[in-house]
């Protein structure tokens, strides 16, 4: 079990997938009606980086990109958000950076995502192996980077390595189906990996899948502390979270704001749930600011350029109504 107190070094490790976004413009336009559109980055874990960085902390990013116009859009993005890509290689040939062409709209919302041959899925054992695990804080990994070798393995091996050098492993399961080969492969892999994990993140949806039950998700949620999870929490859109410790569990509600989209949300909790404990505030608190930055970012228009700052959210958290 890793000392949660490391993560106050605020040097975070993130391992996943960074994408361009394609955002139909002005907001409110549908994809089939669009003619112009905006670009942003994305991808959940350069989301959840940004996010990080955004709240003062700092992040290295484990990937691959293409070795194209949209790999180098990616890396100029990376560098414009202050996050290290010393660990982002890029991959020539046939792979395809991810790209998703998305709505900004929250009724009906389309997301379209190309991640054929993905160009992140080509990350190998020996990119993991060249970080230097002692020099950051925590590792941090999203499901998306689990769903297919070699970066399975790269991960798996990025774990066993991080857990080495004494770093809280932080794991937001994120399952999206059009990644997996099976279901049954994706429930074996993500309970695999929540195993060995210190901090998981997750939605009632993304436990139940999990568990092999959608009513027994919370089970799941429960099942993995005693399994030596220090902190879970199990997300239940807008009736809040349900945050499970080894000492007991309590419940938060989420902020009411008027969303743009639904996209970005977890990535966004997940960077201001991870900036919070760092700063040595209290779980719930760290929940709350989690919540909040979430509900900051579906009002946004794209992910990645909606993270708040701090500043942003603590002027959020002082004049918004109190969660639900």
């Amino acid at each position: 079990m890793a000392d949660l107190a490391r993560l106050s070094g605020r040097n975070f490790l993130v391992i996943g997938r960074a994408g361009m976004d394609l955002y139909a413009d002005p907001p409110g336009t549908r994809i089939e009606e669009a003619t112009r559109f905006t670009a942003a980055l994305g991808g959940s874990s350069a989301n959840t980086a940004a996010a990080l960085t955004r709240q003062g902390c700092r992040a290295a990013l484990v990937t691959c990109v293409s070795d194209d116009a949209v790999g180098r859009f990616c890396l100029a993005q990376l560098d414009a958000f202050g996050i290290d890509r010393t660990h982002v290689r890029s991959v020539a040939g046939e792979v395809r950076n991810s790209l998703a062409v998305v709505e900004t709209r929250a009724e009906g919302c389309q997301s379209v995502i190309y991640r054929n041959n993905a160009a992140d899925f080509a990350m190998t054992v020996a990119d993991v192996e060249t970080v230097n695990y002692s020099a950051f804080d925590a590792l941090i990994t999203t499901g998306t980077v689990l769903a297919a070798e070699p970066s399975r393995g790269a991960a798996f091996r990025a774990f066993d390595l991080g857990r080495a050098a004494g770093l809280p492993l932080i794991f937001d399961v994120d399952y999206r189906p059009y990644s997996w080969p099976s279901a049954a492969v994706a429930a074996e892999v993500y309970s695999r990996a929540a195993a060995q994990c210190d901090v998981i993140v997750g939605n009632d949806v993304e436990f139940g899948f999990m568990a092999g039950d959608p009513d027994r998700g919370l089970d799941k949620a429960r099942s993995l502390i005693a399994e030596d999870a220090q902190i879970v929490v199990y997300k239940m859109g807008e009736k809040g979270a349900i945050t499970i410790t080894p000492e007991g569990e309590f419940a938060t509600g989420i902020y009411r704001t008027q969303a743009l989209k639904p996209t970005g949300a977890g990535d966004s909790f997940l960077g201001a749930l991870v900036a919070a404990l760092a700063d040595g505030r209290p779980l719930r608190e760290a929940v709350l600011r989690g919540s909040a930055a979430a509900a900051m970012v579906v009002a946004r228009v794209a992910c990645a350029p909606a993270m708040p700052t701090t500043a942003e959210l603590d002027d959020f958290l002082r004049h918004h109504p109190g969660p639900t």
